[in-house]
């Protein structure tokens, strides 16, 4: 087509019977045209183009070393490498090049970088935003644990502007699986293309079919998994339990066979869930331990600044979440959400989290550790992560 065009503009040359030097004018800037796409583009168009095209090259090194081949570039990154292309082709919307460079946790070195991003509209943004957004399966779930925290990491993800998330847990992979792919789907967020969908059902973890379910719908889906001191996992879940229903069999007479501390009841639910490392080696029959960020639970209450700089990496999101969005409910010693400049959004979980836990005697909690340690120990083995549960 290019080449068409400029044989005709050769052709209207000779015809015209311009001179040589109009006739190679006309041709230079034809093919300027072609090079850059667009011939009249402002400094700002121009530094936008060229902010792109080096965010192409550092995302995409197969465009630059393999003669713009586009087969070896992953399918989740097609529709973002279009949108650079057409702003690298264009010149427009250096503000959205930035914003894909910050969610692929990409620093250019070129004085580029430090361009001033032009001011989009907010009617502009608005009509284009709507226009993008759609539901899509989730590309991250909280698999559990149960009472490890997983409410609470939820919460403080919906802070980051690039994550949307279900409201209450789904169950599709382990109650629901029959609806189908579209039903789970219509549970999801509307999201625009680069935010990250995610939803959290903490049964999943100890439900055996649902790693290879969840491979079945996407095998690049990143698993997230908040664990706790068993044994404080165990009282939590119980205290929830009694909270529900009120009256209930003692911890004890649950929790062991006849009362006998030497003899743990594992078929109670409350105690077999504490078994990380038997419901871990079924999730990495299917899945490669890289594709699991494990949480620690107890850090996150005591600094969820860190934690979730880590989840937010696992996630290939820019970090948004500091320390600077919490602060401590010396009442409840959770922490809360505060507002900050960056975040309008604050608030503290409900009275469920922080809740007092029965007392039970040192005998009780002996006999818990006990059995828990080799599983603990196994789990941090496999893990390769030491928890420093006692």
């Amino acid at each position: 087509m290019r080449g068409l065009t400029l044989i005709r503009t050769a052709r209207i040359c000779r015809k015209k019977a311009w001179s040589h030097v109009l006739c190679a004018g006309v041709l230079i800037f034809t093919l300027s045209v072609f090079t850059f796409n667009t011939p009249f583009l402002s400094q700002a168009g121009k530094t936008a183009s060229k902010y792109s095209e080096e965010l192409l090259y550092s995302k995409f090194p197969d465009f630059r070393h393999h003669n713009r081949n586009l087969r070896n570039i992953l399918p989740n990154d097609n529709a973002q490498f279009h949108r650079l292309k057409h702003i690298q082709r264009t010149g427009k919307s250096l503000n959205k090049a930035h914003r894909l460079a910050a969610n692929w946790n990409i620093t250019l070195t070129s004085e580029l970088s430090q361009a001033e991003v032009p001011k989009e509209s907010e009617e502009e943004s608005s009509v284009e935003g709507e226009s993008l957004k759609k539901r899509r399966l989730p590309q991250a779930i909280i698999i559990g644990v149960k009472k490890g925290g997983t409410r609470a990491l939820l919460e403080f993800l919906r802070v980051h502007p690039d994550i949307k998330a279900t409201g209450p847990e789904p169950h599709f992979f382990d109650k629901h699986y029959q609806k189908g792919l579209d039903w789970y789907r219509n549970l999801m967020p509307e999201t625009l293309p680069h935010q990250l969908t995610i939803e959290k059902t903490p049964s999943y973890f100890i439900t055996k079919e649902v790693p290879a379910r969840i491979c079945r719908m996407s095998n690049s889906t990143k698993l997230v998994l908040v664990v706790r001191d068993p044994v404080t996992r165990a009282i939590s879940d119980y205290t929830q339990i009694l909270s529900k229903h009120g009256k209930s069999k003692s911890f004890q007479s649950s929790a062991f066979i006849r009362n006998d501390t030497t003899k743990i009841n594992t078929s109670w639910i409350v105690i077999r869930i504490g078994l990380y490392v038997k419901h871990l080696e079924n999730w990495l029959s299917v899945f490669p331990l890289k594709q699991i960020h494990f949480v620690h639970g107890e850090n996150l209450v005591t600094n969820p600044g860190e934690e979730m700089r880590k989840v937010q990496t696992f996630l290939g999101l820019r970090t948004f979440i500091t320390e600077d969005n919490f602060i401590l409910n010396k009442t409840r010693g959770f922490p809360c959400i505060k507002k900050t400049m960056s975040s309008k959004r604050g608030h503290c979980l409900d009275e469920s989290k922080g809740r007092k836990h029965p007392i039970l005697p040192e005998s009780v909690i002996a006999a818990l550790r006990r059995f828990y340690r080799p599983f603990n120990a196994k789990f941090y083995r496999l893990t390769n992560i030491n928890f420093h549960w006692t």
